[in-house]
């Protein structure tokens, strides 16, 4: 058994010894029906943390002659296919972890060197019987490999993208684009693998890469297609952990849920682990991801990017292209670009069926209010979010005109010129400018109420805090506004906070663009 070279099961045992353990095997019984297809280049691309490195886990296990794991599988759902046992340790398997070895590698220059090394080491004691020159490249091993013992390989490159996120030398992205073009698209070699399986946060980019693993597939959080289910907890299995540990499911929604995956929701698994484990829920992205990757392309405001992502923390859902992009980083030259690299991400969700890109979870909403904190050019943004708590108080004050005036500064730093005398702009100004009351209400837009709906409901957490009710207005009055909220009947949606409840008008006039507020505590 070696490190590399039919590795053994030791990482799945170790899953499965901790604490919460979701079973995915059944993704092995999906994965093994493309041996010796033409679909068996397989790439899959996903965020940080979203269970990636498991699945490659559960395959060097299942698949490596390096050990025997009928045992471990017998306890798990894919003991239950009918084909379990037809390809249990059965390969040669090779594993490679490019971002274990750039991360260890002093001298970035130095990664593939040291790749071949270890490999090296590792062909020579797995296989003592079969002479390795120094020089030997990895595809020639492998075929030494196979002509000797006459077993196929599955090779398994977990976040095979990081020389190219990383941006190493061309150089070196050049001899690692020659390293993929001999492992998979030799003919010679092709018979010699069985599959072959890579993991990334990017998919395979379109350019000179394109041409050396055109022949894979690609699973991507755009197009999942059967492997949806396999990374990050499904509804199911998140309610069910929240009932083992007496957790609020609602809460684990509010935090973790929100990205829209083929026919699944799906939640962070990293973060939902981390939070039942700590009985706490909170925000664990910080130690998996960095904010710098979404401040460095917020700040290029490529055609609008500044505008969208004042939207989107306004809690609107944004139009985007995601056809187009290149899956480079040298080649982001639109917002469209910039969009689309976040969902690849995980800073965004994506409905492939509006083409609407949005913000998923509290949690990543989190991610974003640093990541424009630190970016250049959302100086006024960030001080909007950090004088909406005053707001909110004024507002519970009843200082109408000061509220009015906040709320100019905010209608006039989240518009654009076009769409500026909009409703719908008025309504993500305010929903910015009392950006940090999600820590004490729960914030409902188009609220059903009465005979109608109201614009904007802030729902306290806490019943000792008021309920507010904002309807909005355009060249009106403010006295219009809460004319209809009471000719409607809004407060019948608030029936349990009725003793607690302001009623807001807002009125904006498009001529002068200055806003009118009222403030009403609502009488029974």
């Amino acid at each position: 058994m070696g490190f590399y070279v039919n590795p053994g099961n030791e990482n799945l045992k170790t899953a499965l010894n901790s604490e919460i353990f979701i079973d995915k095997s059944l993704f092995i019984g999906k994965i093994s029906k493309l041996l010796n297809t033409q679909q068996k280049f397989v790439c899959l691309s996903r965020p940080r943390r979203f269970g990636k490195t498991m699945t490659g886990d559960l395959m060097k296990a299942y698949f490596s002659k390096g050990c025997d794991s009928r045992e471990i599988f017998s306890k798990l759902k894919i003991a239950k296919n009918p084909c379990f046992g037809e390809n249990l340790n059965k390969f040669n398997v090779l594993s490679i972890d490019m971002g274990f070895f750039y991360n260890n590698s002093e001298d970035k220059n130095d990664v593939l060197k040291n790749l071949g090394i270890h490999l090296l080491r590792d062909f020579r004691k797995e296989f003592p019987n079969i002479e390795f020159d120094d020089q030997l490249s990895i595809a020639e091993m492998i075929q030494l490999t196979y002509d000797d013992t006459n077993t196929q390989f599955i090779i398994i490159i977990d976040e095979y993208d990081t020389l190219i996120r990383e941006k190493v030398s061309d150089d070196i992205v050049e001899k690692y684009r020659s390293l993929l073009n001999a492992l998979f698209k030799s003919e010679h070699l092709s018979k010699t693998i069985a599959l072959a399986y890579l993991t990334g946060i990017l998919p395979i980019q379109r350019d000179m890469v394109q041409s050396k693993l055109n022949n894979f597939d690609e699973y991507t959080i755009l197009n999942p297609a059967w492997t949806a289910e396999f990374f990050g907890f499904t509804k199911d299995e998140a309610e069910a952990l929240c009932n083992e540990y007496r957790m609020s499911f609602a809460e684990c929604e509010n935090w973790y849920d929100g990205y829209k995956i083929g026919e699944f929701d799906i939640y962070n698994p990293n973060s939902v682990v981390k939070a039942m484990m700590g009985r706490k829920f909170g925000n664990y992205w910080t130690k998996t991801g960095s904010y710098e990757a979404v401040s460095d392309y917020i700040n290029l405001d490529f055609d609008g990017v500044k505008i969208a992502v004042i939207d989107m923390l306004a809690e609107k859902e944004i139009k985007v292209d995601v056809e187009d992009f290149e899956n480079s980083l040298n080649k982001i030259n639109t917002k469209d670009d910039v969009l689309t690299y976040l969902i690849h991400l995980g800073y965004l969700n994506y409905d492939p069926d509006t083409q609407l890109c949005r913000i998923p979870n509290k949690e990543i909403r989190q991610e974003w209010e640093k990541a424009v904190k630190k970016a250049g050019n959302f100086s006024k943004v960030v001080e909007m979010i950090r004088d909406s708590e005053e707001l909110l108080e004024l507002t519970i004050d009843g200082e109408a005109e000061e509220v009015a005036a906040a709320l100019d500064r905010a209608h006039e730093e989240v518009s654009s010129i076009k769409n500026y005398n909009r409703e719908s702009s008025l309504q993500a100004a305010i929903i910015l400018a009392y950006y940090t009351v999600r820590t004490k209400y729960t914030i409902i837009q188009e609220l059903p109420a009465g005979r109608g709906f109201a614009d904007i409901g802030f729902i306290p957490i806490d019943k000792k805090d008021p309920a507010m009710i904002i309807e909005l207005k355009c060249n009106h009055d403010a006295d219009t506004a809460i004319k209809q909220i009471k000719n409607k009947n809004y407060p019948a949606a608030f029936e349990n906070y009725l003793d607690n409840l302001l009623l807001v008008a807002v009125n904006y006039d498009k001529t002068t663009k200055v806003h009118e507020c009222v403030i009403e505590k609502y009488q029974k």
